[in-house]
């Protein structure tokens, strides 16, 4: 066979191998190789099969999934080979099967498979098939457990953090902080890099930053604060101002003459009495390491009568250098009732000394923060500009798992379904078109299969759609708009030009838009409007046609 990576270069350039160097043609279930001997052994191997990857249900009780993991998909077929000593692995695992078997496998690529996939970001719904493979049967079985890895956790991560976006708002920064709390180094980056995609705005996980181009923050840890016992274990307390025109040779002491003022202020005294000094030499010699970006964790002791009054010396004395604190983090508590004071506290500060801005200092809020927690301190009211949410978001706490599945639809050009007493897993055969129709408002209404020789849903055209399953469950749609879901990303030996694969920083604009593209009713936290998913009426026809030719027919005694 043509090496696969050479068929990347002839349309657009070779495809990088995947992120992660475990993704390999061995990660895969045993059951894909014996079925692949079995397939080679009937002469079937080279058979051309049609299979689609979908999901049943979306996650989190929600009505809408984001689709991600596509990229590191194809950059596993572009660079897919067995090599000599996986093959010799194989053998050893496999020893009754003939040596013809294992030149077969040494030989295989992904030069004859062709995918056609739903673009990476997009917002989709069960049933309709995110990616459509197609190529011999005994390759593409090898292919569905790498892509049903690829593309589980990928999507549901990513709605994960879409709907901690969607709850938070969008003016809100999200930070995400799961690397300590993800189900290992793996779980780790693709958390990192799917919640950028999803609408995060910045990780704490520096190897995925470089990886990725993801931006990076942090700030220092409660072990910091408390590390230190006083002032005098600062050594060199000098700093140089922002434009280098002046230096402050004691900038400790600078600290301590604006916590005093801070104590003497119209609106702040009595409010707080003698503050932590470990928690101020341990931000002051922040500040000193980290001018241009002071943000400080500001709850290691109390936050009102210590923590923010401290912060605030150090902000102010940083002022009179010309540089800007950045904000504090609250890490425990109360979140609402500590954000509002502590604007409060900041309001007061800008009032009395005259620092422009200062009241709209940044206030972050972590401590195992998820959807539920947001939404309610939405409804407390708070004043929080900034949520870091780790261990709920990267393990996807409310749901462990999205369900993707592989199923053959069609061999050699004849349909195949895959029958069940649970109507939810019955698959829909054949090659299909899969089509988004869009309403007089811009909004989608419907997403509609049909058959491949089928004529695609005409604007201002009448079209009929109709449930899969439910006969009674149809509707007339004239689309005001009509957009085809499913591009070829890998034309195999075929003519189809082939998309390039865009970058995290375009995917995560794409699923930003598409996300706001979508009827709010669909995508809102509690009782959301279910989108329509349906197949057109020759599509329904076929499929209970096939049905009632492939189920038994039972006889009564």
């Amino acid at each position: 066979m043509a090496d696969a990576a050479a068929n990347g270069d002839a349309r657009g350039g070779a495809v990088p191998r995947p992120t992660n160097p475990m993704v390999t043609p061995l990660l895969t279930d045993l059951y894909q190789f014996t079925m692949a001997y079995a397939y080679w052994k009937a002469g079937k191997h080279l058979d051309r099969a049609v299979f689609d990857l979908y999901f049943r249900k979306n996650p989190f009780a929600g009505e809408f999934t984001i689709f991600g993991g596509l990229e590191e998909c194809i950059r596993f077929i572009a660079n897919f080979k067995i090599t000599e000593d996986e093959i010799k692995f194989l053998r050893t695992v496999m020893p009754t099967c003939e040596d013809g078997f294992f030149e077969y496998l040494s030989s295989i690529d992904c030069s004859d498979v062709e995918v056609y996939a739903i673009s990476e970001g997009y917002v989709v719904f069960p049933k309709v098939p995110l990616m459509r493979i197609e190529g011999p049967v005994a390759v593409v079985q090898l292919l569905e457990t790498p892509f049903l890895s690829l593309v589980n956790y990928a999507s549901l991560v990513t709605t994960n953090a879409a709907r901690h976006r969607l709850v938070a708002g969008k003016s809100k920064n999200l930070l995400e902080f799961g690397l300590r709390r993800a189900q290992g180094p793996d779980g780790g980056i693709s958390a990192s890099r799917y919640c950028y995609m999803g609408g995060f705005d910045a990780t704490s996980n520096v190897a995925a930053g470089r990886l990725f181009g993801i931006p990076i923050r942090g700030t220092h840890s409660h072990a910091f604060v408390s590390s230190f016992m006083g002032l005098n274990e600062i050594t060199d307390k000098a700093l140089t101002s922002s434009d280098s025109s002046n230096k402050c040779e004691d900038f400790v002491s600078l600290v301590q003459n604006w916590l005093i003022k801070i104590q003497d202020s119209s609106s702040l005294r009595g409010t707080f009495g003698e503050t932590s000094q470990s928690e101020l030499t341990a931000f002051t010699s922040y500040a000193l390491a980290f001018p241009n970006s002071f943000l400080a964790l500001v709850d290691t002791y109390d936050v009102m009568r210590s923590g923010v009054p401290n912060f605030c010396a150090v902000a102010l004395a940083l002022n009179d250098m010309g540089y800007k604190a950045v904000g504090i983090r609250l890490d425990s508590g109360d979140l609402a009732y500590l954000s509002v004071e502590t604007r409060k506290f900041f309001h007061a500060i800008e009032k009395d000394f005259g620092i422009v801005g200062f009241g709209k200092m940044n206030i972050t809020a972590s401590n195992d923060l998820n959807e539920e927690t947001i939404d309610a301190l939405n409804k407390q009211g708070h004043e929080v500009d900034a949520f870091g949410i780790g261990t709920y978001l990267v393990t996807c706490y409310a749901q462990a798992a999205l369900g993707c599945v592989f199923k053959l639809v069609e061999i050699n050009k004849q349909p195949r379904i895959k029958l069940s007493e649970d109507v939810t897993k019955v698959s829909i055969p054949c090659k299909k078109k899969c089509y988004r129709l869009y309403g007089k408002e811009g909004y989608p209404l419907v997403d509609i299969m049909t058959g491949e020789d089928e004529p695609s849903p005409k604007i201002g055209e009448r079209l009929l759609c109709r449930h899969p399953f439910n006969e009674s469950k149809r509707a007339y749609v004239v689309p005001q708009h009509v957009e085809e879901l499913l591009k070829c990303y890998w034309p195999g030996n075929s003519s189809n030009s082939r998309e390039e694969l865009p970058s995290l920083h375009e995917i995560r604009t794409r699923c930003i838009q598409h996300l706001v593209r979508m009827r709010p009713d669909h995508m809102r936290r509690l009782n959301p409007t279910p989108y329509k998913v349906s197949v057109s009426a020759k599509l329904y026809d076929f499929i209970h046609f096939l049905w009632l030719n492939e189920a038994p027919v039972g006889e009564l005694q």
